[in-house]
């Protein structure tokens, strides 16, 4: 036996009111739980006098980033 209700003046059934809770709670838990996309490294600008020196700094956080990823092997 089926209990109907009266929702935006249309009689809808329990197991239909039933399925879209269940749908929308495995729904949302399926959105939230799902991860984002990936996550940029965001570095300050770099305020160099000249483009020498802006190049200098670029070579040389490189470095840095290759010595750090030398040791995690």
């Amino acid at each position: 036996m089926v209990a109907y209700f009266n929702i935006a003046g249309r009689q809808v059934g329990s197991h239909q009111i039933a399925m879209g809770v269940l749908g929308s709670l495995f729904g949302g838990v399926y959105l939230a739980t799902r991860g984002g996309g990936k996550k940029k490294d965001v570095t300050p600008p770099i305020n160099a006098g000249s483009k020498d020196e802006e190049k200098f700094i670029q070579d040389f956080l490189k470095s840095v980033e290759g010595e750090a990823k030398e040791q995690k092997h």
